[in-house]
């Protein structure tokens, strides 16, 4: 066995999530750590981290092709990520629970829903523009591309909002990459199952 992996990861963060799932989908041997960074190789973003451990590590080939057009596919949409995917679906925390828990006023329904017209917009270009007629982002196979966006697309239900109810094409997409990583992903996501709980049990 190769030396551990130290990841510090708050499962609270969609990309955090994304790391850990594929950690623990490839069996890279890795330890969870929550404070105090180490000496060796450092990182703290997600996407550099997803796409060095599949190139250090001995995984299958479909998280991160070597083949350079396949390659070029999951580079694409993870820069297309960080200006659409990531901000479009993080807007939506403000307005619908952070606003209304810290201060104690109605939800911002202006706010919410600019910001859900934003995110159906992204939700339309993701099923355009990258999912077409294919199974996963990329092509035939899940990558790190799809870890990014699924574990994204997760973060409203911690306000008890499911993204993609309304979409059919996306929920089966997403279903088949809960199949592909399996017991990782529900893993990754129990402190968020537990955030929308606590949100139900208030309600």
């Amino acid at each position: 066995m190769g030396r551990l992996v130290e990841v510090y990861l708050d499962l609270l963060s969609q990309p955090c999530r994304a790391v850990h799932i594929l950690l623990t989908c490839t069996k890279i041997p890795h330890r969870v750590r929550t404070v105090a960074l180490r000496k060796g190789c450092v990182m703290c973003c997600s996407d550099a981290i997803l796409k060095y451990l599949t190139t250090k590590y001995d995984v299958p080939e479909h998280w991160y092709p070597r083949q350079p057009e396949r390659r070029a596919r999951v580079d694409e949409y993870t820069a297309w990520h960080h200006t659409n995917t990531r901000p479009c679906a993080l807007c939506l925390r403000p307005p619908q629970v952070l606003l209304p828990a810290q201060s104690g006023s109605p939800v911002d329904e202006a706010r919410l829903n600019r910001a859900l017209s934003d995110l159906d917009d992204t939700l339309d270009k993701l099923e355009s523009m990258f999912l077409r007629r294919q199974p996963f982002l990329c092509g035939d196979d899940i990558t790190v591309a799809d870890l990014l966006a699924a574990c994204e697309l997760m973060q409203p239900l911690g306000g008890g909002r499911d993204v993609l109810k309304e979409r059919p094409q996306l929920q089966q997409w997403s279903t088949r990459v809960q199949s592909a990583v399996g017991e990782a992903f529900d893993e990754a996501h129990s402190v968020l199952y537990a955030l929308r709980d606590r949100r139900r049990a208030r309600l």
